[in-house]
């Protein structure tokens, strides 16, 4: 196939053929996913699963959310990016194919554990790849379109998920929309094979002497300037995570003001759209000088987010502490672009993957322990979330350092 034209604006994009073909397979396939996957406790209850069949699908899809990402960098590093998002699609296709011929909630369950965590267990392959194609004054970029992208069919697949349900009913409808998932994720994996190029034979991730599917042996991938990095980053999780599952009750139940459900969808949509229109401003400085100040930059604006949303007591101050929600995406491309720089040759989406797992494994307490905080007082909730963010704000400015 010859290789696709870079006009100026793709050349300031990052854009090729590699490029591409992944940006194409994120947003058909995480538009069949969302438009599907967020109606899934609808169809639970309709097969007769009950709330305990719900609570086994939001916890299955955390744990593997975080249980998934060091495998899905090891098959690529051992298999290349581009046979191991086939793989992936692959995966998720059956899961999808379980969830329409099998309707029974733990047939759903089943198909929903292949699909579920497609995003995780691709996203260490998706930035290899970025890595692999794109010079290091571009990653960023690229791993900000990859953001800019995600959030596409976050958007609009629930849309459509809906309009499915209004027409044919829930248990019709939510199948159709996994009919419809299918044959986006079978178009996908076309598009990819056909746009991704294969990585050379002589490249260092054809080396698989030193892969090892054990996460507790490749703890050593973590060299001290990633551990720097993800000792910051969990602090900054704890941050986020400690209040995270309690915002929608601060702000319809708890404030003085209260805020309708309408008004919160408005919130949100003031989030991702603050979110939308920084991504591409901000990797173009990133690309051009250091990283370091974008990253410490994020966790300040992760670690103001709980401190000022316990002062908004109306909407309209929500609409502020939203916007400043947004902006914790300021330097989230960039510090994906920083673990790839600093993970070794050879093993970077292994890495990638190993730093995902470490992570969201300890992060998981925070939720817990946001129960507990909330039960002492929302303002003990809020204020411990920021005093974390503090700590991890300090830690990274003093400690972290972004030369491999």
């Amino acid at each position: 196939m010859a290789d696709i034209p870079k006009s100026k604006a793709a050349r300031y994009l990052g854009l090729n053929r590699s490029m591409i073909g992944m940006l194409v397979m994120v947003v058909l396939v995480g538009l069949g996913e969302k438009m599907a996957e967020r109606f899934l406790p609808l169809y639970l209850m309709a097969l007769g699963g009950g709330a305990i069949s719900i609570g086994l699908l939001n916890g299955m899809d955390n744990l593997l959310s975080a249980l998934y990402s060091y495998p899905g960098g090891y098959l690529s590093d051992r298999l290349g990016f581009k046979k191991a998002l086939l793989v992936f699609n692959l995966v998720a296709m059956a899961g999808f194919l379980v969830v329409i011929l099998i309707p029974a909630w733990p047939a759903v369950i089943a198909g929903a554990a292949l699909f579920l965590s497609w995003t995780a267990i691709s996203l260490p392959a998706t930035m290899s790849l970025v890595s692999r194609v794109l010079p290091t004054n571009k990653r960023t970029m690229g791993v900000s379109l990859h953001s800019l992208v995600r959030r596409l069919p976050m958007a609009l697949g629930p849309v459509l998920g809906g309009l499915f349900i209004s027409t044919w009913g829930t248990a019709t409808g939510i199948r159709m929309a996994f009919a419809v998932a299918l044959a986006l994720a079978v178009l996908a994996a076309v598009i990819q094979q056909r746009l991704i190029e294969d990585q050379p034979s002589g490249s260092p991730s054809a080396d698989k002497g030193d892969q090892v599917l054990n996460p507790f042996k490749a703890l050593h991938l973590l060299n001290p300037r990633l551990r720097n990095l993800l000792i910051a980053d969990i602090l900054i999780r704890f941050a986020e995570q400690i209040p995270y599952a309690f915002v929608v009750i601060w702000c319809l139940k708890v404030i003085a003001s209260p805020v309708s459900a309408v008004q919160f969808g408005l919130l949100t949509a003031v989030e991702m759209a603050t979110a939308i229109l920084i991504y591409i401003p901000v990797a173009h400085f990133a690309d051009r000088g250091r990283k370091k100040p974008f990253v410490v930059t994020t966790f300040v604006f992760f670690t103001l987010f709980p401190l000022v949303l316990w002062f908004c007591q109306s909407f309209w101050p929500l609409v502020g502490a939203f916007v400043l929600r947004g902006l914790k995406e300021f330097g989230e491309p960039t510090r994906k672009a920083l673990i790839m720089d600093l993970a070794p040759e050879g093993r970077k989406a292994a890495t990638f993957g190993l730093y995902y797992l470490v992570r969201d494994i300890v992060v998981s307490v925070a939720a817990f322990g946001g129960a507990f905080l909330w039960m002492i007082a929302p303002a003990a909730n809020f204020l411990a979330a920021f005093g974390f963010g503090i700590i991890g704000t300090v830690w990274f400015a003093f400690q972290g350092r972004e030369d491999a």
